[in-house]
């Protein structure tokens, strides 16, 4: 089991984190919604929560909660713009279909 970042999702976890003051790493999850079923959810941490499961790449903490893991294992995280756009890339291998705009996904 493992989630990990790419270089540009670490860099910018890094410096958001540095801007913030504050922050152990990135806690992601997924939560039941939009027209697929699941959605990510990311979160700057602040401190570890015992049900946590932590992972580490590229030097950053990243939190996962039990539930979440079955769904994002394997999960890589990217970091990138397009035009005037920017955000997260999720390279999860356990997608098995995602709604048209994008907002969610099922497995």
């Amino acid at each position: 089991m493992a989630i990990s970042l790419t270089p540009a999702a670490a860099s910018h976890i890094v410096r958001y984190l540095a801007r913030r003051g504050k922050g152990i790493g990135l806690r992601l999850g997924v939560k039941t919604t939009g027209c697929s079923g699941l959605a990510y959810k990311l979160e700057y941490a602040d401190a570890l929560q015992p049900e946590d499961v932590v992972f580490e790449s590229k030097g950053i903490k990243v939190l996962v909660d039990p539930k979440s893991l079955a769904y994002i294992d394997g999960t890589e995280l990217d970091f990138g713009r397009d035009g005037l756009n920017e955000g997260f890339k999720f390279n999860n291998p356990n997608v098995q279909s995602e709604c048209g705009c994008g907002e969610s996904f099922q497995v």
